[in-house]
C-alpha cells in the first residue's frame, strides 16, 4: 500500500520545531519538509538576495535549512517533487499556487502582530496580507482548518479577523505542549529580570529601541538584566545600545530562550510570544499586551 504524503512547509526555528513535532504523529506517512517560500516575483527577489528579514530568506531560512540536515528530515523545497495528499504550514501571509488545491492545514505558532493601521488598509483594500505581517494570520481563507491554541483565540481570530468559524479547531500549540520541562535545564544566571527583544526594526517598523530599554531598567526591580536578542535582530548595533545605557547588562544573541525563561524572576518583552512561556512559569511578566488578556488566551476548554 502506497503510503500517504506529507508536505510540513516551516519557517523560523519555532515554526521549524513545530512542524517537525507534528510529523510524529505520521510515522505512517512519508513526511518531506521545506523552509517557507513564495510564487512569482516574490520568489524572483528571494533568489536575488531580498527579503533577508523575513523567514523566506537570510538568517531564518538558513537556520532552518541546518535544522532540517541536523535532524535527518527529507527536503522536497517549494513541494515540488511530490503530489501531496496533504499540507501543513506555520503561516498564510503568503500562499503558494502548488498547495491551493491540496488539503492544508494551518496551525498557529503564536501570538499575532498588533492591528495597527496597515492591517485595516490591507483588510478593507485588500491589498498583500505580508504588508502587515502576522496581524492577518488566518486572512486568506484558503486552507481546510486552523488549529488555533485556546477558545480564547478562536474567539480572536472570529471576531478580529473574521476567519470562518467552521475552519477552526482549537488544539493548542505544539511548542507549548511541556513548558514545564524548560525547568530542567543548565542556564548559569538565576533570578534575573530577562529582557526579549524585538526585530521591529529589521523588518521595517518603528521602535524607540532606547527608550525601551530604560523601561527595562525600571521593570527590573534592580535584579541583573539579561537581554536575549531576537534571532533577526543586528548583534552588534543591539549590544551596543544596550551596553550603553546598562553598562552591566549580559546580552545574548543565541542560546535557549526558554531556559532563560524558567530561571528568570521577571520577564520584560513587547509583542513576543514568549510571554505566554512567562505565564505559564508563573513569573513576571511585562508584556505590551494585557496581560489578562494574555491569560485568557492561554485558557484551554
Amino acid at each position: 500500500m502506497t503510503k500517504k504524503k506529507i508536505l510540513f512547509i516551516c519557517g523560523s526555528i519555532n515554526q521549524t520545531t513545530m512542524m517537525h513535532k507534528i510529523s510524529s504523529y505520521f510515522s505512517d506517512c512519508d513526511c518531506y519538509f521545506t523552509p517557507y517560500y513564495g510564487d512569482g516575483w516574490i520568489n524572483y527577489l528571494v533568489g536575488k538576495g531580498y527579503g533577508k528579514f523575513s523567514i523566506l530568506n537570510g538568517p531564518f531560512r538558513l537556520n532552518t535549512e541546518k535544522y532540517l540536515e541536523d535532524n535527518n528530515l527529507t527536503l522536497d523545497y517549494r513541494g515540488a517533487n511530490h503530489n501531496y495528499d496533504l499540507v501543513y504550514t506555520c503561516a498564510d501571509l503568503i500562499y503558494p499556487n502548488n498547495i491551493r488545491n491540496k488539503k492544508v492545514i494551518l496551525v498557529q505558532e503564536g501570538m499575532t502582530d498588533p492591528q495597527t493601521i496597515m492591517f485595516y488598509l490591507v483588510k478593507y483594500f485588500r491589498l498583500y496580507r505580508w504588508l502587515a505581517s502576522t496581524s492577518t494570520m488566518g486572512m486568506s481563507n484558503l486552507y481546510t482548518f486552523f488549529c488555533v491554541a485556546s477558545e480564547g483565540y478562536k474567539k480572536f481570530f472570529i471576531t478580529k479577523k473574521g476567519v470562518n468559524a467552521q475552519k477552526l479547531l482549537v488544539t493548542g500549540i505544539p511548542n507549548f505542549d511541556n513548558v514545564e520541562q524548560f525547568r530542567n535545564n543548565d542556564f548559569q544566571y538565576k533570578n534575573y529580570a530577562l529582557v526579549c527583544t524585538s526585530d521591529a526594526r529589521e523588518t521595517y517598523k518603528i521602535e524607540n529601541r532606547k527608550k525601551f530599554i530604560r523601561e527595562c531598567i525600571k521593570l527590573s526591580e534592580g535584579k541583573q538584566i539579561i537581554f536575549k536578542l531576537h534571532p533577526n535582530e543586528l548583534v552588534k548595533r543591539a549590544t551596543q545600545e544596550i551596553l550603553e545605557i546598562v553598562p552591566n547588562a549580559i546580552v545574548y544573541s543565541n542560546g535557549n530562550t526558554n531556559h532563560m525563561i524558567a530561571n528568570c524572576d521577571i520577564l520584560i518583552t513587547k509583542y513576543s510570544s514568549v510571554a505566554f512561556v512567562g505565564l505559564i512559569l508563573d513569573k513576571k511578566v511585562h508584556s505590551y499586551f494585557n496581560i489578562k488578556m494574555l491569560n485568557h488566551y492561554l485558557t484551554l476548554p
